[in-house]
C-alpha cells in the first residue's frame, strides 16, 4: 500500500513537470530538434531540389496570377465586368450581338492580352537566367518551336540563343568535381587543362587538355557534368510539367500534345544525365567506325575515341578533333549558296520551303509550257529545274539540321 507521503511526492512531480518552465523547455526541445531536422533535410539533393521548385513558383506565381485575374472568365475581376455590362446593357437598350460586335470584343481581348505579354515576358526571362540550367534551354527551344508562342516571349527567348553565362566556376566547382571523379589531381593525368571551357551546356561543360608527354594520345576533351544536375534536372523537369498541366488548366494550350511534348521533354534530358550509357555509346560508335566495311572510312567520317578509364558516371574524356561546330559549318555552306544566314535556322527552313513550294507550282506550270513550246524556248525553261532541284535538296537538309539542332 503506497503511503501518504509517496502520494504528496508523485502529485508534487506531476505538477513540477507540468509547470509553465518545463513545458517551456519542452517546446524549446521540439522546436530545436525541428530545426535541426529541416536543416539536414534542405541539404539533401530531395531538399535542394524541394527549394528550386518554390524559387520557381515563387517567381512565376504572380505572372500566372496577373493572367488569370485579368482574363479569365472564373477571376472575380472578370464576373464582375461581365455583371456590370449586362446592367448596363439593360439599362439601354442594346441592338442585338452582330459580327462586328464579336470582332471588336475579340481586338479587346487581343490588346489585353498584349499588354500582358509585354508586362509578364521580362519576368519570366529573368526567372530562365536566374535559375539557368534547364531553363535556358527550353527558352532556346521555346524560341523556335512551332508551338503557338506570344511574339514578346519569343522575343524574349531568342536572346537566350547566345551570350549567356551558364559555365560553371573553375577553381569551387569543376576542377573539385574532376579529381574527385578521377581519382588523382588533374597535375598527375594532363600535362595542361584549360580551365575556359569550349563548350558549355545546361547540365555540363567541356575542357581541352593534354595528357601527360608519355601518353601519346595526345590532345583531349574532357566532359564534365556539373554536380547539382543530378538533382536540378528531375527538379525543373517536374517543375515544367506542373506549370504545363496549368497551362492546360487555363486552356491555352492542348492536353494531348502538350502531354507527348512533355514526355519527349523530359525523357531526352534525363537520358543527358547517364553519362555512363552516353560513354558506351561513343565506344560502339567508334569501334564500328574502324570496320574498313563501313560506310565512315569511305565517307571520310572521323570519329572522337574514348578513353574508359578516364571516363565516369559524371566525367567523359575523348580524343580532341578539331574542327569547326556544326551549326557554323552548316552556316558556311548556306553562305556558300548564297543564302542569308545572319536569320535563325528556323526562319531559313521556313523560306525555303515557301520557295520550295513555289518551284513546284511553277515547274507544273513550265512543263505545260515545255508541251507547247519551241525547241528553243523549251531549253531556256530547261536551265530553271536545277536551281530548283538544289533548293528542295537545301530545303530537306536543313529540315533534318533543326530537328538534330534543337533535340
Amino acid at each position: 500500500m503506497i503511503s501518504k507521503a509517496a502520494g504528496q511526492a508523485a502529485r508534487q512531480t506531476i505538477r513540477n513537470r507540468s509547470s509553465p518552465s518545463a513545458l517551456r523547455i519542452a517546446t524549446g526541445t521540439i522546436a530545436t530538434t525541428s530545426i535541426i531536422s529541416a536543416t539536414i533535410y534542405i541539404n539533401t539533393e530531395n531538399g535542394l531540389g524541394l527549394k528550386r521548385e518554390l524559387d520557381f513558383w515563387s517567381s512565376v506565381t504572380p505572372v500566372v496570377w496577373d493572367y488569370w485575374w485579368n482574363c479569365f472568365s472564373s477571376s472575380p475581376k472578370v464576373q464582375l465586368q461581365k455583371a456590370l455590362q449586362k446592367i448596363n446593357n439593360y439599362a439601354v437598350e442594346q441592338p442585338p450581338p452582330s459580327p462586328q460586335t464579336e470582332q471588336d470584343e475579340k481586338k479587346e481581348r487581343q490588346i489585353l492580352l498584349d499588354q500582358l505579354h509585354e508586362r509578364n515576358a521580362p519576368k519570366i526571362y529573368n526567372v530562365m537566367i536566374q535559375l539557368g540550367g534547364l531553363y535556358i534551354k527550353l527558352g532556346q527551344v521555346l524560341s523556335v518551336t512551332a508551338l503557338p508562342i506570344p511574339e514578346k516571349y519569343r522575343e524574349y527567348f531568342r536572346t537566350l540563343q547566345s551570350n549567356v553565362p551558364n559555365h560553371e566556376d573553375w577553381v569551387t566547382v569543376v576542377k573539385p568535381t574532376l579529381e574527385r571523379e578521377l581519382g588523382a589531381p588533374l597535375e598527375d593525368i594532363f600535362e595542361s587543362i584549360n580551365e575556359i571551357p569550349c563548350g558549355a551546356a545546361s547540365i555540363g561543360q567541356a575542357h581541352k587538355a593534354t595528357l601527360k608527354c608519355d601518353d601519346a594520345r595526345g590532345e583531349v576533351i574532357v566532359k564534365v557534368q556539373y554536380p547539382n544536375a543530378k538533382w536540378q534536372v528531375p527538379a525543373d523537369i517536374e517543375c515544367v510539367g506542373q506549370f504545363l498541366q496549368l497551362c492546360v488548366w487555363f486552356g491555352l494550350v492542348d492536353e494531348s500534345a502538350s502531354k507527348l511534348s512533355y514526355e519527349e521533354f523530359a525523357r531526352q534530358f534525363l537520358s543527358e544525365l547517364d553519362y555512363t550509357n552516353e560513354m558506351q555509346n561513343l565506344k560502339a560508335v567508334y569501334e564500328s567506325s574502324l570496320d574498313p566495311n563501313a560506310p565512315y572510312m569511305k565517307q571520310r567520317v572521323v570519329l572522337p575515341q574514348v578513353f574508359e578509364e578516364l571516363c565516369t558516371d559524371q566525367v567523359i574524356t575523348m580524343s580532341y578533333l578539331p574542327g569547326r561546330k556544326f551549326e557554323e559549318e552548316t552556316k558556311r555552306q548556306l553562305s556558300l549558296l548564297g543564302i542569308d544566314t545572319k536569320k535563325s535556322f528556323h526562319s531559313i527552313v521556313k523560306e525555303s520551303s515557301g520557295n520550295v513550294t513555289n518551284a513546284e507550282e511553277g515547274e507544273r506550270k513550265d512543263e505545260v509550257a515545255i508541251s507547247s513550246s519551241s525547241p528553243s524556248q523549251t531549253l531556256a525553261l530547261s536551265t530553271k529545274q536545277p536551281a530548283r532541284m538544289w533548293k528542295a535538296k537545301l530545303t530537306s537538309i536543313m529540315r533534318n539540321v533543326v530537328s538534330l539542332d534543337f533535340l
